[in-house]
């Protein structure tokens, strides 16, 4: 990730701009996520969970709007 120094820009905008671009690119997500291995089967329990979370919060969100 390189961010370049605008003419008359501060170290603290510059600094700022940096950590959005660091964000949007989600570099830190992806670093943390690979940390520590993680196998496949549980890599698969992992997703199954979250499916099931985000299958839950669907149908709280349906019944909410009715």
């Amino acid at each position: 990730m390189t961010v370049m120094l605008r003419p008359g820009e501060s170290q603290e905008s510059l600094l700022k701009r940096f950590r959005k671009e660091v964000t949007r690119s989600r570099i830190l997500s992806t670093v943390r996520k690979k940390r520590w291995f993680v196998s496949k089967s549980e890599q698969r329990r992992i997703a199954k969970r979250k499916g099931i979370r985000k299958a839950r919060r669907r149908q709280r969100q349906r019944v909410r709007r009715r």
